[in-house]
């Protein structure tokens, strides 16, 4: 977790690459061997509720992720990690775990982040693409829309370069029902307008 300095890093694979909410001294583009990033968690309160739950993201077993290790101030680490551990462990659905990294000059950090828990009822596993959707689309909760936070994932990855094809898929048709919805809103305002 801590580099020789005593400094702390953390791994973020989701919203922490584009609203990390702590301080940090540098950021790099970083590599974690043995998980990848996957919608697998139910949101029951950052993008959804138990009733009306949405998706995020959780790192999963196998594979490779890449995203971006934060390097914090040894001075600020106790106040980061507090800060973590109550917006990622609300309910209980991640599991903070230590491992290694390979930055992109290729240093390789020890790194908090956090996995999904398999075993938790909020953990939703691989779902069809339409189940995905529905759940997006539905989701709001205390962090705000299910769909935003998608789109923002997604275009922060573009800016690093880094494919996703299962959120680039999605964000696609979270688009196209954006462009739906507007034609239909511009088509029930012209009907409504033609009958004054």
């Amino acid at each position: 977790m801590a580099a020789e300095s005593g400094d702390l890093w953390v791994f973020g694979y989701g919203s922490l690459m584009w609203r990390p909410g702590f301080p940090f001294r540098e950021r790099h583009l970083a590599t974690l061997t043995g998980y990848h990033r996957s919608l697998c968690i139910f949101s029951h309160v950052h993008r959804g509720t138990p009733e009306m739950p949405g998706l995020v993201l959780g790192l999963d077993r196998g594979g490779k992720c890449r995203g971006l290790a934060f390097g914090v101030e040894a001075t600020d680490a106790e106040a980061t990690l507090a800060y973590l551990r109550e917006r990622e462990q609300v309910t209980a659905v991640y599991l903070e775990r230590r491992v290694t990294v390979r930055l992109e000059d290729g240093r390789a950090v020890r790194a908090v982040t956090y996995v999904a828990d398999r075993r938790h009822p909020q953990y939703a596993g691989r779902l069809p693409t339409e189940d995905l959707l529905r759940l997006i689309n539905q989701g709001v909760g205390i962090s705000g829309a299910n769909p935003d936070y998608v789109r923002a994932t997604h275009r922060q990855l573009i800016e690093m370069g880094v494919s996703d094809s299962i959120l680039a898929g999605i964000a696609e048709r979270l688009s196209q029902g954006d462009a739906a919805k507007s034609a239909t809103t511009a088509r029930r305002s012209a009907s409504l307008s033609a009958k004054r």
